[in-house]
């Protein structure tokens, strides 16, 4: 079954306006040809019950009106009583007509078969007379009185129909009454195939033109998530029918839920460090007052892990708000050599491992990307192990920052944990006066730059977090 649901999808288009699409055609397709199909077999009932019957009727009127005109008259009769188009035969039947086989059966209850036993071959396809085979073999098979008709084979398709009996089957030397039919169209004509296709055509665009309009907006509104999801909500126009209408309307209200639940979240952890800077500060002077230096070093410790969660909450507001940020063009070689050195002059084991040999432009917030990287470096010297080695390279389009520890790093199946906020990953790493918002804020101001952040293993063992950052476009000199 599964094997079976595989090949069904790769047969099946995977877009849904494609297979709203396909679904009309296969059922414009279904549908002409149960009609075509109900269209000849009630046109051969009608053919087999009327019209040959009333063309038989008709043969045998005729041949009564024939027998009581006088053989030197019949021809003019004929061309008077059909206007001129019909002719009388009154020769052997010429060589390019072939009388049908016709089988009928006799009193004593054998089977007569009449001239030609052999079939003919049959006419080309585009031949009206391929057609007329049928009604043909139909009328010679109700015909009892010896009445023979036959079709010619030459360029020019004419009916034969004889007029007198029929007492030597074998011959063809009797009255032939002869309708051309060269003046008839084929059943199915060359503008009748173009008006179907043209039809056809113009059903396939209107069923197009419906699945566009159905899809459009689930098209919308999936970009919309796309951007939602990169942390760039975008409202969408409810469109197309009642059921993706509503589901436009939701997506709206959902930002707006989503919106205001951010507003208060921003609110919540700007406000909280705000209030606590004075209680903070109190405790700090009032510890500076203990006579006991063990408890007021106990103090000074809080203090210090308490302003620390206070710090890392007011940098996540910070680089989640966007429009704190100011970009402006950042030559990223000269300005992250700067950053480590200034880590190196400090005393701390941060080096720079590899740089490339031209400049490296990119737009970016200078004091966001500041941040980024004290983080990440700070990080790395507290919860890890030294020395801390960075290194910046370039694609083509792209600028990769690499940050490696010497730490135990984390496990893969943990990653993308460590990158939620609020996440403690206390078993790999010691995170004491830590909210575990130090990766999350890293990643939240690589986004702001249009990047991307992911976390693997150095060369080391310990953990390697990768920066790729867009460069800008490269002027012709």
């Amino acid at each position: 079954m599964a094997g079976f649901n595989n090949k069904l999808g790769v047969l099946v288009p995977r877009s849904l306006s494609a297979r709203l699409i396909l679904l009309t055609l296969g059922t414009l397709l279904v549908v002409q040809a149960a009609t075509l199909a109900t269209v000849a077999h009630f046109r051969q009932k009608f053919t087999e019950q009327v019209t040959v019957e009333v063309t038989a009727t008709t043969i045998r009127t005729l041949r009564q009106s024939l027998a009581k005109v006088p053989a030197a008259e019949r021809a003019d009769f004929v061309r008077q009583a059909s206007r001129n188009e019909w002719r009388l035969w009154s020769r052997t039947l010429p060589a390019n007509a072939r009388l049908e086989r016709r089988i009928r059966q006799n009193n004593a209850g054998h089977h007569r078969p009449g001239q030609g036993a052999t079939p003919p071959k049959p006419p080309p396809d585009t031949d009206l007379r391929r057609e007329l085979r049928y009604f043909v073999d139909a009328l010679n098979a109700r015909l009892d009185d010896g009445t023979r008709v036959g079709l010619s084979r030459g360029p020019v398709p004419r009916l034969y129909i004889s007029l007198v009996p029929d007492e030597n089957p074998d011959s063809n030397a009797q009255e032939w009454l002869v309708i051309p039919l060269d003046q008839l169209a084929p059943p199915v004509s060359t503008p009748a195939i173009l008006a179907w296709l043209g039809g056809m055509g113009l059903l396939l665009l209107v069923a197009a033109a419906f699945s566009w309009h159905i899809t459009r907006p689930l098209t919308r509104l999936s970009r919309a998530a796309d951007q939602l999801a990169a942390g760039k909500p975008q409202r969408v126009e409810p469109a197309g029918p009642t059921e993706t209408r509503r589901l436009g309307e939701r997506f709206n209200a959902m930002l707006d839920t989503l919106a205001e639940s951010d507003t208060v979240r921003r609110t919540l952890l700007a406000g909280l460090p705000h209030d606590l800077k004075g209680p903070l500060a109190r405790m700090r002077l009032r510890a500076e007052m203990l006579d006991n230096t063990e408890a007021q070093e106990g103090f000074r410790k809080d203090i210090h892990d308490m302003q620390r969660i206070i710090d890392q909450f007011i940098g996540f507001v910070r680089g989640t708000d966007l429009s704190t940020y100011k970009f402006a063009p950042l030559d990223l070689h000269h300005w992250l050599e700067e950053q480590i050195s200034a880590w190196e002059s400090a005393g701390s084991e941060v080096h720079m491992t590899a740089l490339p040999d031209t400049p490296v432009m990119i737009s970016a917030d200078r004091t966001a990307l500041a941040r980024l990287i004290d983080n990440l470096v700070t990080n790395a010297l507290n919860h890890a192990a030294p020395p801390v080695e960075v290194s910046l390279s370039a694609t083509q389009h792209h600028a990769v920052i690499t940050i490696a520890d010497h730490g135990k790093g984390i496990d893969p199946e943990r990653r993308a944990e460590a990158l939620r906020p609020f996440s403690r990953l206390d078993d790999a790493r010691t995170l004491t006066g830590s909210v575990g918002l130090g990766l999350a804020l890293s990643e939240a101001i690589v986004k702001a730059h249009q990047g991307t952040m992911t976390l693997g293993e150095a060369a080391s063992g310990g953990l390697a977090i990768t920066i790729t950052l867009p460069m800008l476009p490269r002027q012709a000199s």
